[in-house]
């Protein structure tokens, strides 16, 4: 990751004007590794969730559990969401970014109509699910895999037949995701080395202040307040948390795309944390999809700039509108594209502020979505083993060892055992 970011930042100033390197290096090789190694995560996302969740789903004993389990992930995932934008707007109001600055654009921003609560509750259930799965949609095939493992932990001989089919899929599909960590290291290079040979530090530069006051608040969240909860709610060690979960931190910082991330975050939960698969295959996916404390801490803090840069004062009653509507909205925009801009939009037409100003603050949006998104799958991760641990579902003793999942993450493919075979049978 450091070797990919500093060779973006000296191809850009020292041959940012080339035509050689922009085409051969940047968009040729640089372009298609990181293109590849994205796509490929991507392709196991689909594959992954609805076999796991199958797996974990109809291994369940007490299929009451599943209502328990749902409550406790969806409560835990609004709470954090609503701390990250109150800490959010707490930070922002004590350092006031955007003060003394007059920020002008000609850019304008329009945002995508966010759907109404009854119309995610309608589409969160798949007409066609295969579709669902061709399209990505991440809540339907949750929703699909579900039933479909209820039918099979009831379906009796018949069912335990599937399941174990089910099984054995869960294990070769974890096993690809092993061979993709392997060459996560080439992905993640070319893709920093792209990103911060076409990043503009110009627009950086004039919004610091908003691009440092999210990224503290970002910092602030991943390092402090979910530690802190992970002791409250467990009694467990957040420090082996944090230093397990930097692989996937790392992926998600490269990739900026929760979704994206889930195959790594899967395996860090179930192989390294220990959590059982039947807990992970749900809340993993589940916070991918709803869990946006990284995005709200986002909202929160532009709220306070773009009202400061337009001079217009908030209310009590303002901030408490931002931090309800953020909160809530993070579950009812789940799997529209843009969901943090069209939040963004919400929360500001909620407050009559101009919904314009989104576009000042999208010049240094890239690289704070990628922190952003770390920072979501940190909360995904640390909300599993919290409720894992409630359920009776976390292997205490995986978590606590340093060397866990260390050799599931080896690579051992064969050499010459089809030759051996074939000499055995000619001998035979």
């Amino acid at each position: 990751m450091i070797t990919g970011i500093g060779l973006g930042v000296f191809l850009q100033t020292f041959f940012a004007e080339s035509i050689l390197v922009k085409d051969y290096i940047v968009d040729g090789i640089l372009n298609i590794t990181g293109s590849i190694f994205v796509s490929s995560l991507k392709m196991l996302v689909v594959p992954l969730v609805f076999v796991s969740l199958v797996c974990g789903v109809s291994s369940m004993k007490d299929t009451a559990r599943l209502g328990r389990l749902g409550g406790k992930t969806v409560l835990l995932y609004l709470a954090t969401t609503a701390i990250a934008i109150s800490l959010a707007m707490a930070v922002a109001l004590l350092i006031r970014p955007g003060t003394g600055i007059e920020l002008t654009t000609e850019a304008a921003f329009v945002a995508k109509e966010a759907p109404s609560i009854s119309q995610v509750i309608i589409d969160m259930f798949p007409d066609n699910p295969i579709a669902s799965m061709a399209q990505g949609n991440m809540l339907q095939i949750i929703v699909f895999a579900l039933l479909f493992g209820i039918a099979i932990a009831i379906s009796g001989e018949p069912g335990k037949r599937i399941g174990k089919h089910f099984e054995d899929f869960n294990v070769v599909i974890m096993k690809l995701v092993t061979i993709l960590m392997n060459l996560a290291p080439y992905g993640v290079f070319a893709l920093l080395a792209k990103l911060f040979f076409e990043i503009g530090f110009d627009a950086i530069a004039s919004l610091l202040s908003y691009f440092m006051v999210v990224l503290v608040v970002l910092l602030l969240h991943a390092l402090l307040v979910y530690p802190s909860l992970l002791k409250v709610l467990t009694g467990l060690n957040p420090l082996i948390f944090i230093k397990k979960m930097r692989e996937a931190i790392v992926f998600a910082f490269s990739t900026a795309s929760s979704n994206a991330t889930i195959p790594v975050t899967m395996e860090t939960a179930t192989h390294k944390l220990g959590v059982r698969n039947s807990t992970a295959s749900f809340t993993v996916p589940l916070g991918a999809t709803i869990n946006m404390d990284g995005t709200s801490i986002m909202q929160g803090v532009a709220t306070i700039f773009i009202a400061t840069v337009y001079g217009i004062d908030l209310t009590a009653g303002n901030f408490l509108m931002v931090i309800v509507t953020a909160t809530l909205a993070s579950v009812g925009t789940a799997g529209v594209p843009g969901v943090g801009l069209i939040t963004l939009a919400m929360v500001l037409q909620q407050v009559g502020l101009p919904v314009e100003g989104i576009a000042l603050i999208i010049g240094v949006d890239r690289l704070l979505d990628m922190v952003r998104t770390a920072v979501n799958i940190t909360g995904d991760s640390m909300v599993t083993v919290a409720v894992a641990k409630s359920e009776g579902d976390l292997n205490v003793e995986t978590y606590n060892n340093p060397q866990a999942g260390l050799s599931e993450e080896e690579v051992h493919l064969p050499h010459g055992e089809s030759d051996t075979s074939l000499a055995s049978a000619e001998k035979a």
